[in-house]
């Protein structure tokens, strides 16, 4: 049930793709649609693209950013928090040792990976590594013959410019081989959308690819450096001036190095293994200024360096037409030099993850099957102790020529070791305090869903309830209004998605709802407040749509609307209405070249993402990029 439910579908549409749209007399499939792309734009409006653009929009993320997403954003997965969110490329999942607000630290080029997938319940339980709500997985593209140049700019003084270009050959003299190589270079800065929100960002990737009928080898090096400013970033208002009330400026400077090697193998029939070996350095220089802002005036700095190297494989084995094995490991190490997380008991660390997942194949007739799924996990740390977990999934499948339709029920566990700055700072002093008796978090979901594809309209719906123990939140307290502290919480979260796609003539079109409440227990009384677990949407729309009037005007929309959970840090109104427009005009006297103009934020909504920190401001961008 698990590979066919979503790894095989994926698969199926991108091999398949290219002759959709090159084959006489079909019909190409949508670009917005429940399985494939779900947000209209995918290009930013205030800096160079990345893999988490406009993730804001897709209807099971929610990307809480400081300044802009692809400065400092926070992604959450159904209900969970930053921390239980990760991030898969190949088959390793890429985290932060020191915070999961630097898991998005992902210096890769959009053109080098897949759409992603959003890997829910027993999918994250099999596939991710210490995440518990969700895991956003890409896989590696095909390297494609030519290249792009975008120069822009827009209001606030932004000017961005990028270069892509690809290069492929035969290998050998048989032609079943070929080789791949591909650079990119981008760079983007700006005065911001408020005052001291500045930014400046530059990225170089490289890869190097193999290619067979059945095999796929990546070598990939990629560098990406960013300083950006934003006032009350984490520390909210518990610094402001308490005249003007004024919020203290706060800065980053990242500079993140990530080296990756990735082998997919094909065999047998749907059989295949892939290998990904990376190694991830980061460096994180943050800066308060509070000097002239607190009645107790300071400065505060903070150095932190991390290293993590992986190793992960997963696949799927075959063994007749109604056996296979699903499966996944992933080894990790990582240590931190840090100014202020060498206070827990350890700055280094071990852990690895074992999965198997085992299905059975009935066939229900010709075109309905029925797919059980059965199998472990198993956590394991040199720092915490090692978990055992369950998952199960079972589901039903038609196949017929003009539609696609499943139910499926799962149960899932799934578990992680907390990052180092919950554990590894000071307990009595600072402005982020830490807990050194969080141990390992664990959740439980359960889960039923269903889902409709046609070839012009699709559906899907989910209803689910997880259980999360020994959470790690960071909270306020009004008897501390100076800290914010790591703080261990049981939640238990129900919600409710619903996706729909459609797609007309000229229009392409996917609308979502989503629902979630929570109950929490922290343990004490003296908590007043949460920046994270009690910091979700109650009711969130988007709505996203393609309109393509003519061959020369493409006009791309995006819109979320939502009410969140009342958190007494939060000023303004806890609902907000985000719309992102894109437009663009080919002309036809320039082969190749596209203008464009996009409007982040357009109704210049306030609402802030995390209570307490400033929401951004409207942006307004134009540029053009040169296909070759």
């Amino acid at each position: 049930m698990f590979k066919s439910k979503t790894a095989s579908l994926s698969n199926i549409f991108l091999c398949f793709l290219p002759l959709l749209l090159t084959a006489e007399n079909t019909i190409a499939l949508p670009t917005l649609y429940v399985g494939a792309q779900q947000t209209a734009n995918i290009i930013p409006v205030t800096t160079f693209e990345s893999p988490i653009s406009n993730l804001e929009f897709e209807p099971r993320v929610d990307l809480q950013s400081r300044n802009m997403a692809e400065a400092q954003g926070d992604v959450s997965i159904r209900g969970g928090i930053f921390e239980g969110t990760g991030f898969r490329i190949g088959s390793a999942t890429l985290i932060d040792p020191q915070t999961g607000h630097y898991s998005t630290e992902l210096p890769v080029a959009p053109e080098m990976l897949t759409l992603p997938e959003i890997l829910t319940g027993s999918e994250n339980a099999l596939l991710g590594f210490n995440s518990t709500a969700g895991t956003i997985s890409y896989g590696w593209s095909q390297i494609q013959d030519g290249g792009k140049l975008t120069i822009g700019g827009g209001d606030h003084d932004l000017n961005f410019q990028r270069i892509h270009h690809g290069l492929t050959g035969v290998l050998g003299e048989s032609g079943d081989w070929s080789w791949g190589l591909e650079a990119e270079m981008s760079k983007s800065d700006s005065d911001g959308a408020i005052n001291n929100g500045e930014h400046d960002f530059n990225r170089s990737t490289t890869r190097f690819q193999i290619l067979s009928s059945d095999s796929q080898t990546d070598f990939f090096a990629g560098y990406q450096e960013k300083f950006f400013a934003w006032p009350g970033m984490y520390t909210a208002s518990r610094f402001a001036n308490p005249v003007t009330l004024t919020l203290s400026p706060e800065y980053e400077s990242l500079k993140t190095r990530l080296f990756i090697l990735n082998h997919r193998q094909n065999y047998g029939i749907e059989s295949f293994l892939e290998l990904t070996a990376t190694h991830r350095r980061h460096t994180d220089n943050y800066y308060l200024d509070a000097r002239d802002f607190t009645p107790f005036p300071f400065e505060f700095i903070a150095d932190h360096k991390t290293k993590a190297t992986s190793l992960a494989f997963s696949g799927f084995h075959k063994v007749n037409e109604t056996i296979g094995l699903n499966y996944g490991t992933q080894f990790m190490e990582d240590e931190i030099e840090s100014s202020s997380l060498e206070q827990g008991e350890f700055q280094s660390r071990k852990y690895n993850k074992i999965s198997v997942l085992p299905e059975y194949l009935i066939a229900l007739n010709n075109d309905e099957t029925l797919t059980i799924s059965v199998g472990a996990n198993y956590d394991h740390s040199n720092r915490d102790n090692s978990n055992f977990s369950f998952l199960g999934d079972i589901g039903w499948e038609r196949v017929q020529n003009d539609k696609t339709e499943q139910i499926y029920f799962s149960y899932s566990e799934a578990t992680q070791v907390p990052g180092y700055s919950a554990i590894g700072g000071s307990e009595t002093s600072g402005i982020f305090r830490s807990n050194h008796n969080l141990g390992r978090e664990t959740s439980q979901n359960l889960e039923l869903g269903a889902s409709s594809r046609h070839t012009n309209w699709s559906l899907r719906g989910a209803i689910f309830h997880r259980r999360d123990s020994d959470l790690t939140d960071w909270t306020y307290s009004n008897n501390d209004a100076y800290a914010r502290s790591a703080t261990g919480v049981d939640i238990e979260t129900f919600g409710v998605e619903l996706i729909a796609s459609k797609r007309w003539n000229t229009i392409e079109a996917i609308a979502s709802y989503t629902h979630l409440s929570k109950e929490e227990d922290y343990g004490e009384d003296s908590i007043d407040a949460s920046f994270y677990a009690l910091n979700y949407a109650k009711h969130r729309f988007t709505l996203g749509a393609i309109w393509t009037p003519y061959d020369t005007i493409e006009l791309r929309i995006d819109n979320e609307w939502r009410q969140n959970q009342e958190n007494s840090l939060r000023l303004g109104s806890d609902s907000a209405l985000f719309t992102h427009i894109g437009l663009s005009i080919y002309p036809p006297q320039f082969e190749n070249l596209e203008l464009f103009f996009a409007i982040d934020n357009a109704w210049d909504d306030d609402f802030q993402d995390v209570p307490g920190t400033p929401g951004r401001g409207d942006q307004y961008s134009v540029g053009s990029t040169l296909r070759w």
